[in-house]
């Protein structure tokens, strides 16, 4: 981690002579060798839990304590001896240490996307890079977090473990400032430096941890990459830094404590659910063992945990913990892409730690520690910019290169002809074949994920929802002059979203507005026990306020499919809410769900080509012969089905592409582009029905 670059661990302050053990009173250690053989510990456990378990072990947590503890203390240290700060020489210091090594992973991990990843994720890894360079990669997958398609990723993130050195990269920033401000308020108030670090990091803890519960209860998934939910643990480490020279307990205590540090280290991720429970009061299990182990410190006792902990194996793996942690994660992660695998096994494993570790032990032997003893750069503090420079150039070059490559292919793609990319156009009569020999089959791989409808604006006027939630779910397009001839309105999940491009080309033709409600996930007209609290909200929400708008069509989805299976039904409470609406006079509009299935097809295209098998699967498989709309509210004239299947699944297979454009973007959603080929189908089905136009 990159708190092994911050400084060699050293004692915060001097210890009374009654807390030292004994043979030490009276002296001062420069070194903190347990502290160094914990952060391998950590680093090990981080490892181990990756590669072998899957889980998440609660090492990362022990590191962000660590990292504030050694940097507190060096701090700390020259406010009361009195020095200068020097913050922009510290800065320029770290980074220029911390930097090198991120390039060489950046730069690895981008040559590995290029030869191993399937194209659908470059554009992530290309954000991701771009985050994990400039120290902003935990607000990136907060981001990604919340958003629904990418939950959907069958493939885990090669940079995904930045976060962390993210979140300790804004603390390098963040904490010297608040050292700096103590300065003056002591200065001018005439104050004790270190009971004023006190109050000050103390005061961060209890706000940050109080907004970690909460934050962990209600998005947890957001709130495990947030910066303001990690505070409090880096603030504990700054506590701990700050009364570690106050503390004086016995030898006995000590001992009992280091091990019991060790212990709770160990058992965390075994016991807990890290990646579904923390960052809330669940982290000061981990946070609180490795104190406990800093706390009983030095014990000169062969019984205590110092003496495993000062191993001198264990404390030379903690020079390089920074890079073995870079380093693992993404070997780990592209050897299951390449081998196809979901877990390592024991012999992989073994295999990807000692790669790491190897790979790591010479890194930082060849590049982290001659740049960290180099003399002549250290002289000058432009010579550490120009270093931090040139790592910085190193990735962005041929980054920037490449998206710009791909930027321009995709534009180039963009221009063709529409007949280039007749899509389900070529399955209607009278089509005729002009695709040009090589054109490019849309949406492009790389860009495909966001082949999603948009609409043009918030919902404004009378379509404005009355509770703010729901209006974050509603966006409006069409006619919106106030001329328009019809209101309808799109309700339901993201599927339900795919289809609205379909609708608002419909919308043109006729002159209509259209109002789009929808929420990821969320299928209309669920059940209670059918759905989370949330979408069981929404529903309701939603219902009142069609009913309170009285449009004159609702399109909805009205089945669920299952993936990979021939399995659908119509959704839970689906004919109730049908009724509601067309009592009101509303005419309602029941799409058939879309095949889902296991692997997102562009993925499969990527790896196998676009006609492998395994990417055009047989619709028997996947879906069953007959749809529950045969017969559904066939006494309803207000009620209109519409399945769209035989253009998705022409002939009996659910072809991957159909004429020359890509159907899905990713397992379950059929793209905007390919949804615009069936507008026109998808009209005349539904004009044609009787009562349509009554």
């Amino acid at each position: 981690m990159s708190l092994e670059t911050l400084a060699t661990p050293r004692v915060p302050g001097r210890r009374s002579a009654a807390s030292q053990p004994a043979g030490t009173a009276g002296k001062s250690r420069k070194f903190l060798p347990e502290v160094q053989g914990l952060r391998a510990l950590a680093v090990l456990m981080v490892v181990a839990y990756h590669v072998w378990f899957g889980r998440i072990s609660g090492g990362v947590d022990i590191f962000l304590l660590i990292s504030a503890f050694l940097l507190t203390g060096q701090f700390t240290r020259r406010l009361e001896s009195g020095k200068s700060l020097e913050l922009f020489k510290y800065w320029a210091h770290l980074f220029k240490r911390l930097l090198p090594l991120i390039t060489v992973t950046l730069l690895a991990t981008l040559a590995a996307t290029f030869l191993f990843l399937p194209q659908t994720s470059w554009n992530s890894i290309f954000g991701q890079t771009w985050a994990s360079l400039f120290y902003y990669q935990n607000w990136f997958l907060a981001a990604e977090s919340v958003d629904y398609y990418v939950q959907d990723h069958s493939l885990a993130s090669p940079l995904q473990h930045f976060w962390s050195l993210s979140i300790q990269g804004q603390i390098f920033i963040l904490w010297p400032l608040i050292f700096a401000a103590a300065a003056l308020i002591a200065r001018r108030g005439k104050l004790l430096v270190r009971p004023l670090l006190m109050y000050m990091f103390g005061t961060v803890f209890v706000v940050s941890l109080v907004f970690s519960i909460i934050t962990t209860h209600t998005n947890q998934a957001f709130a495990y990459f947030d910066t303001r939910t990690r505070l409090w643990e880096f603030a504990l480490g700054s506590l701990l830094a700050l009364v570690l020279p106050l503390l004086k307990f016995g030898r006995t205590t000590r001992i009992v404590l280091g091990w019991l540090g060790v212990a709770a280290m160990l058992s965390c991720g075994l016991i807990l659910q890290v990646g579904q429970q923390f960052p809330g009061y669940m982290a000061l299990w981990p946070t609180l063992a490795a104190a406990c182990v800093i706390v009983a410190g030095h014990t000169g006792s062969s019984a205590g945990a110092d003496r495993f902990l000062s191993w001198k194996p264990l404390v030379k793996l903690g020079d390089s913990s920074y890079a073995l942690y870079l380093f693992h994660w993404p070997v780990l992660v592209i050897f299951l892409i390449v081998s196809g695998r979901d877990h390592a096994g024991i012999k992989a494993g073994l295999a990807i730690i000692v790669v790491s570790l190897l790979a790591a032990i010479l890194a930082t032997k060849w590049i982290d520690t001659p740049l960290r003893r180099n003399k002549w750069i250290e002289k000058k503090r432009r010579r550490a910019v120009t270093v931090i420079a040139v790592s910085v150039a190193l990735v962005a070059a041929p980054l920037a290169g490449w998206q710009g490559t791909l930027l321009a292919e995709a534009s180039a793609a963009g221009r063709q002809v529409p007949s280039d990319n007749p899509g389900a156009l070529t399955m209607m009569t009278g089509y005729v074949d002009k695709v040009t020999p090589g054109a490019a089959v849309l949406p492009t791989l790389a860009g495909i994920e966001s082949d999603r409808p948009d609409f043009a604006e918030e919902c404004s006027g009378d379509a404005v929802p009355p509770t703010e939630r729901l209006r974050a779910d509603c966006t409006q397009d069409g006619v919106l002059d106030g001329t328009e001839t019809e209101t309808v309105m799109v309700v339901g999940s993201s599927h339900a979203h795919h289809i609205s491009g379909a609708v608002r080309a419909m919308a043109m033709e006729n002159h209509w507005k259209v109002v789009k409600l929808w929420r990821p996930g969320c299928i209309f007209g669920a059940e209670a026990g059918k759905a989370v609290e949330s979408c069981l909200k929404f529903n309701d929400e939603a219902t009142d306020f069609v009913l309170s708008m009285k449009p004159d069509r609702v399109f909805t989805m009205a089945t669920v499919s299952v993936m990979s299976a021939p399995k659908e039904a119509l959704a839970p409470g689906y004919g109730q809410k049908v009724r509601q609406f067309t009592d009101a006079g509303i005419k309602v509009i029941g799409v058939r769900d879309n095949p889902r299935f296991k692997a997102g097809v562009p993925a499969c295209i990527s790896r196998y080509g676009a006609d492998a098998p395994a990417c055009n699967p047989a619709l028997s498989k996947v879906m069953p012969a007959v749809s529950p709309l045969e017969g559904f509210a066939a006494d309803n004239a207000k009620f209109f089905p519409v399945d769209m299947t035989d253009l998705i699944c022409p002939d009996g297979v659910c072809r991957a592409v159909i004429g020359n454009v890509h159907v899905y973007i990713d397992n379950n959603h059929v793209g905007k582009t390919y949804w615009n080929t069936m507008a026109a189908e998808f009209a005349k089905r539904l004009t044609a029905q009787k009562g349509w136009r009554a």
